[in-house]
Protein backbone atom coordinates (compact mmCIF):
# COMPACT_ATOMS: atom_id res chain seq x y z
CA UNK A 1 0.00 0.00 0.00
CA UNK A 2 1.19 3.40 -1.12
CA UNK A 3 1.03 6.06 2.08
CA UNK A 4 -0.01 8.96 0.21
CA UNK A 5 -0.97 12.55 1.29
CA UNK A 6 -2.87 14.66 -1.35
CA UNK A 7 -3.38 18.33 0.56
CA UNK A 8 -0.51 20.30 1.16
CA UNK A 9 0.16 24.27 1.47
CA UNK A 10 4.03 25.69 1.74
CA UNK A 11 4.72 29.54 1.84
CA UNK A 12 3.74 29.73 -1.95
CA UNK A 13 0.41 30.11 -0.40
CA UNK A 14 -0.48 30.21 3.43
CA UNK A 15 1.59 27.27 4.54
CA UNK A 16 4.53 28.21 7.10
CA UNK A 17 7.27 25.85 5.56
CA UNK A 18 9.19 26.18 2.49
CA UNK A 19 8.71 23.65 -0.09
CA UNK A 20 12.11 22.16 -0.01
CA UNK A 21 11.88 21.41 3.65
CA UNK A 22 8.03 19.70 3.25
CA UNK A 23 9.51 17.58 0.49
CA UNK A 24 12.23 16.78 3.12
CA UNK A 25 9.53 16.03 6.20
CA UNK A 26 7.24 14.08 4.11
CA UNK A 27 10.08 12.18 2.60
CA UNK A 28 12.01 11.32 5.78
CA UNK A 29 8.63 10.14 7.07
CA UNK A 30 8.32 7.24 4.28
CA UNK A 31 5.34 8.94 2.19
CA UNK A 32 5.46 7.35 -1.33
CA UNK A 33 3.37 9.92 -2.54
CA UNK A 34 2.33 13.41 -1.85
CA UNK A 35 0.58 16.15 -3.87
CA UNK A 36 1.66 20.05 -3.55
CA UNK A 37 -1.26 22.05 -3.29
CA UNK A 38 -1.27 25.95 -2.58
CA UNK A 39 -4.06 28.26 -2.78
CA UNK A 40 -5.62 29.85 -5.84
CA UNK A 41 -7.74 32.34 -4.05
CA UNK A 42 -11.18 34.08 -5.74
CA UNK A 43 -10.33 37.77 -5.90
CA UNK A 44 -13.70 38.75 -5.89
CA UNK A 45 -14.30 39.73 -2.22
CA UNK A 46 -12.40 41.91 0.27
CA UNK A 47 -11.48 37.97 1.67
CA UNK A 48 -9.62 37.04 -1.46
CA UNK A 49 -8.00 40.47 -2.18
CA UNK A 50 -6.83 40.11 1.34
CA UNK A 51 -5.42 36.99 0.74
CA UNK A 52 -3.80 37.74 -2.36
CA UNK A 53 -2.09 41.45 -1.11
CA UNK A 54 -0.73 39.30 1.55
CA UNK A 55 0.78 36.69 -1.14
CA UNK A 56 -1.35 33.93 0.53
CA UNK A 57 -2.52 32.84 -2.89
CA UNK A 58 -0.85 31.34 -6.09
CA UNK A 59 -1.62 33.77 -9.33
CA UNK A 60 -1.24 33.32 -12.86
CA UNK A 61 1.84 35.20 -12.33
CA UNK A 62 3.02 33.54 -10.57
CA UNK A 63 1.86 30.14 -11.76
CA UNK A 64 4.39 28.59 -13.88
CA UNK A 65 7.11 29.29 -11.40
CA UNK A 66 5.26 27.56 -8.82
CA UNK A 67 4.88 24.35 -10.98
CA UNK A 68 8.37 24.78 -12.13
CA UNK A 69 9.71 24.51 -8.68
CA UNK A 70 7.35 21.79 -7.75
CA UNK A 71 8.45 19.59 -10.85
CA UNK A 72 12.54 20.38 -9.54
CA UNK A 73 11.86 19.17 -6.11
CA UNK A 74 9.93 16.31 -7.52
CA UNK A 75 12.93 14.80 -9.21
CA UNK A 76 14.88 15.61 -5.97
CA UNK A 77 12.13 13.72 -3.72
CA UNK A 78 11.99 10.68 -6.11
CA UNK A 79 16.00 10.40 -6.47
CA UNK A 80 17.02 10.87 -3.09
CA UNK A 81 13.03 9.07 -1.46
CA UNK A 82 11.63 7.47 -4.27
CA UNK A 83 8.78 9.30 -3.67
CA UNK A 84 6.16 10.72 -6.20
CA UNK A 85 5.10 14.50 -5.92
CA UNK A 86 2.36 15.52 -8.49
CA UNK A 87 1.43 19.51 -8.58
CA UNK A 88 -1.79 20.79 -7.79
CA UNK A 89 -3.43 23.66 -6.44
CA UNK A 90 -6.14 23.99 -4.27
CA UNK A 91 -9.20 25.97 -5.61
CA UNK A 92 -10.58 28.69 -2.52
CA UNK A 93 -14.11 30.18 -3.03
CA UNK A 94 -13.81 31.93 0.35
CA UNK A 95 -17.11 34.18 1.45
CA UNK A 96 -18.51 35.01 4.32
CA UNK A 97 -21.25 32.55 4.66
CA UNK A 98 -19.76 29.41 5.22
CA UNK A 99 -22.76 27.83 2.67
CA UNK A 100 -21.55 29.97 -0.44
CA UNK A 101 -17.79 28.46 -0.05
CA UNK A 102 -15.86 25.78 -1.12
CA UNK A 103 -12.42 24.42 -1.66
CA UNK A 104 -11.49 22.52 -4.44
CA UNK A 105 -8.15 20.00 -5.09
CA UNK A 106 -6.93 20.12 -8.67
CA UNK A 107 -4.11 17.46 -8.49
CA UNK A 108 -1.88 16.90 -11.71
CA UNK A 109 -2.67 20.29 -13.03
CA UNK A 110 -0.74 21.33 -16.00
CA UNK A 111 -2.36 24.86 -16.94
CA UNK A 112 -3.60 27.45 -14.42
CA UNK A 113 -7.03 27.84 -13.12
CA UNK A 114 -8.53 30.95 -11.66
CA UNK A 115 -10.77 30.58 -9.00
CA UNK A 116 -13.14 33.23 -9.78
CA UNK A 117 -14.43 31.00 -12.49
CA UNK A 118 -17.65 29.40 -11.88
CA UNK A 119 -18.34 25.96 -10.44
CA UNK A 120 -18.61 24.77 -14.20
CA UNK A 121 -16.16 26.13 -15.97
CA UNK A 122 -13.74 25.39 -13.18
CA UNK A 123 -14.57 21.59 -13.36
CA UNK A 124 -14.42 21.34 -17.07
CA UNK A 125 -11.37 23.06 -17.46
CA UNK A 126 -10.20 20.50 -14.57
CA UNK A 127 -11.30 18.14 -17.01
CA UNK A 128 -9.64 19.13 -19.73
CA UNK A 129 -6.45 18.75 -18.15
CA UNK A 130 -6.94 15.15 -17.16
CA UNK A 131 -6.46 16.49 -13.14
CA UNK A 132 -7.69 14.39 -10.04
CA UNK A 133 -10.71 16.72 -9.04
CA UNK A 134 -11.40 16.44 -4.96
CA UNK A 135 -13.63 17.93 -2.42
CA UNK A 136 -11.82 18.96 0.30
CA UNK A 137 -13.15 19.27 4.08
CA UNK A 138 -16.97 19.12 2.47
CA UNK A 139 -18.32 18.96 5.44
CA UNK A 140 -18.13 21.04 9.33
CA UNK A 141 -14.72 20.88 10.70
CA UNK A 142 -13.53 21.44 14.08
CA UNK A 143 -10.65 23.70 13.58
CA UNK A 144 -11.16 25.96 10.68
CA UNK A 145 -11.66 29.76 10.72
CA UNK A 146 -14.42 28.74 8.53
CA UNK A 147 -16.61 26.00 6.66
CA UNK A 148 -16.62 25.31 3.36
CA UNK A 149 -20.48 23.90 2.91
CA UNK A 150 -21.13 24.90 -0.52
CA UNK A 151 -20.43 21.86 -2.38
CA UNK A 152 -21.94 19.31 -0.29
CA UNK A 153 -24.73 21.18 -0.32
CA UNK A 154 -25.53 21.46 -3.84
CA UNK A 155 -23.73 17.96 -4.36
CA UNK A 156 -26.63 16.73 -6.49
CA UNK A 157 -25.55 19.45 -9.23
CA UNK A 158 -21.70 19.26 -8.68
CA UNK A 159 -21.23 15.31 -7.48
CA UNK A 160 -20.54 14.56 -11.15
CA UNK A 161 -17.66 16.30 -11.49
CA UNK A 162 -15.71 15.18 -8.03
CA UNK A 163 -13.62 12.37 -8.72
CA UNK A 164 -13.28 12.10 -4.85
CA UNK A 165 -14.42 13.59 -1.55
CA UNK A 166 -12.11 13.89 1.61
CA UNK A 167 -13.68 11.79 4.16
CA UNK A 168 -11.05 13.13 6.38
CA UNK A 169 -9.14 16.29 7.16
CA UNK A 170 -6.39 16.36 9.66
CA UNK A 171 -8.07 15.11 12.76
CA UNK A 172 -12.17 15.25 11.28
CA UNK A 173 -13.20 12.36 9.82
CA UNK A 174 -16.91 13.04 7.76
CA UNK A 175 -19.26 10.03 8.34
CA UNK A 176 -21.77 11.56 5.70
CA UNK A 177 -19.39 10.81 2.70
CA UNK A 178 -19.48 7.12 3.61
CA UNK A 179 -23.18 7.23 4.34
CA UNK A 180 -23.19 8.63 0.28
CA UNK A 181 -20.56 6.06 -0.80
CA UNK A 182 -19.10 8.94 -2.61
CA UNK A 183 -15.42 7.86 -3.88
CA UNK A 184 -13.04 8.98 -0.86
CA UNK A 185 -9.65 9.99 0.49
CA UNK A 186 -8.06 11.22 3.32
CA UNK A 187 -5.52 14.18 3.76
CA UNK A 188 -3.74 16.09 6.05
CA UNK A 189 -4.22 20.14 4.77
CA UNK A 190 -0.89 20.32 5.58
CA UNK A 191 0.22 24.10 6.92
CA UNK A 192 2.58 23.64 9.93
CA UNK A 193 5.01 20.69 10.29
CA UNK A 194 2.59 19.20 13.20
CA UNK A 195 -0.09 18.79 10.58
CA UNK A 196 2.28 16.25 9.45
CA UNK A 197 0.49 13.66 12.24
CA UNK A 198 -2.98 13.06 10.60
CA UNK A 199 -5.10 11.45 8.53
CA UNK A 200 -3.68 9.80 5.56
CA UNK A 201 -4.67 7.40 2.35
CA UNK A 202 -3.37 4.41 1.45
CA UNK A 203 -3.65 3.20 -2.15
CA UNK A 204 -3.14 -0.19 -3.43
CA UNK A 205 -1.79 0.27 -6.82
CA UNK A 206 1.52 1.05 -8.99
CA UNK A 207 3.50 4.21 -7.99
CA UNK A 208 2.85 6.12 -10.97
CA UNK A 209 0.48 9.48 -11.46
CA UNK A 210 -2.23 7.73 -13.67
CA UNK A 211 -2.49 4.90 -11.76
CA UNK A 212 -3.04 6.57 -8.88
CA UNK A 213 -5.37 8.81 -10.09
CA UNK A 214 -7.46 5.63 -11.18
CA UNK A 215 -7.32 4.18 -8.12
CA UNK A 216 -8.55 6.70 -6.34
CA UNK A 217 -11.37 7.78 -9.30
CA UNK A 218 -12.28 3.82 -9.33
CA UNK A 219 -12.42 3.52 -5.30
CA UNK A 220 -10.91 0.37 -5.35
CA UNK A 221 -7.86 -0.44 -2.82
CA UNK A 222 -8.29 2.62 -1.22
CA UNK A 223 -8.09 3.13 3.02
CA UNK A 224 -7.42 5.24 5.36
CA UNK A 225 -5.17 5.60 8.16
CA UNK A 226 -4.32 7.71 10.97
CA UNK A 227 -0.61 8.65 10.74
CA UNK A 228 0.83 9.45 14.10
CA UNK A 229 4.37 9.85 15.13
Amino acid sequence: MLLCDFHIHTKYSDGSVELRRTIDIFGQAGFDVIAITDHVVNGDNSIGKFARRFKFSVTAENFDEYISSIKYEAQRAWDKYEMLVIPGIEISKNYISPDKSAHILIIDIKDFIPACMNYERIFLDAKRQDTLIVACHPHNMSDMSRDTLFLWNNRDKYAKYIDAWEIANRDDVFNVISLKKYPYIANSDFHKVRHLYSWKTLLNCEKNVESIKQCIKHNKGVAITLFRN
